[in-house]
């Protein structure tokens, strides 16, 4: 099986984030501005699956929902949830969905709460007995982080305000769902320490904005591991520089610089096919026979028969 059948972005991203020192200092450099308030050693895997019943009213609904990576700091007996959410393309009801989740993990840990209370009868009022939580039972803070990744600047809500036909009269009474976002695309002022998430961050957001000579000038003496051009390759979308980095040439290792050579020159490749591909086009609408077309532009006749079957495969 070919790399590019393998090399699925949200696999790799989550991956990445697994790491406790880049998980660490993503909410640090994002919510904290810099300031190190969580500690890659203090941070636990979490269960990511949220699904869960939903009983009201007599009638009962499943719901399936699984957060991409989910981390626990514990204080002695406290902790705190922290979730990131990959996303790739702009999604105009992220503010709900993130509170569905949120809420969905609340649930999660009150019902194991309520289980407890029951089995242990620990319940010493009726106000306790009929919630199943008593007066002194807290839940724990959970804090979603969405991280996008896309070329487009994000034009959708970041609040569940945001996506409401709101009168002004009611805007004191509804409550409000902030979504925590940083966009790559925007994201200079952002004051990452580890170098990989630095990296990742820059490099990707340099390639979008096509400044290759910048991406040069900075990494041109320095080799990075294969792990982090497989991430920045998945972030934006080039398969050459996933394969470039996944090949065994560098010990582990490979030249940004000579990557980006490598893509550009893919790039320049591709535009030339963009190029015969519309000349191709317009010859076929004018009744030329794919021998004509060979003939007129210097080609193979089965290089020009292959562009003419994709023509007719995606028509």
């Amino acid at each position: 099986m070919s790399l590019r059948n393998t090399a699925k972005a949200d696999i790799v991203l989550k991956n990445f984030w697994k790491d406790n020192a880049h998980f660490a200092d993503l909410f640090n450099a994002v919510l904290f501005n810099g300031e190190q308030k969580l500690h890659p050693e203090d941070l636990k895997e979490a269960d990511v699956d949220l699904s869960s019943v939903l009983k009201f009213n007599g009638h009962l609904e499943t719901i399936q929902r699984l957060r991409d990576v989910v981390k626990k700091t514990a204080y002695g007996m406290d902790f705190v949830i922290w979730g990131i959410e990959n996303q790739q393309k702009i999604h105009y009801a992220m503010p709900l969905r993130h509170m569905i989740e949120d809420a969905l993990s609340y649930l999660k840990e009150y019902n194991e709460i309520a289980k407890k209370n029951l089995d242990e009868k620990t319940t010493n009022t009726k106000d306790e007995f009929l919630s199943r939580f008593k007066k002194t039972d807290r839940l724990h803070p959970i804090i979603t982080l969405c991280v996008y990744y896309g070329e487009k600047e994000w034009d959708g809500a970041t609040s569940l305000k945001e996506m409401l036909e709101l009168p002004d009269y009611m805007e004191s009474l509804v409550p409000d769902y902030k979504l925590n976002l940083i966009q790559l695309r925007n994201s200079e002022g952002v004051l990452f320490k580890n170098r990989d998430v630095q990296t990742i961050f820059e490099v990707s957001r340099l390639i979008y904005k096509k400044e290759y000579g910048k991406i040069t000038s900075i990494y041109k003496d320095q080799n990075l591991a294969n792990e982090l051009g497989i991430v920045i390759g998945a972030i934006t979308g080039s398969q050459e520089l996933i394969n470039y980095a996944a090949s065994e040439k560098g010990g582990g290792q490979f030249n940004m610089c000579t990557a980006l050579d490598e893509l550009i020159e893919s790039g320049r490749e591709e535009g030339k096919e963009k190029i015969l591909t519309e000349i191709i086009r317009k010859n076929l609408a004018d009744n030329k026979t794919p021998e004509e077309i060979a003939a007129v532009l210097y080609m193979d006749i089965s290089e020009v028969q292959k562009i003419i079957n994709n023509l007719k495969k995606n028509s």
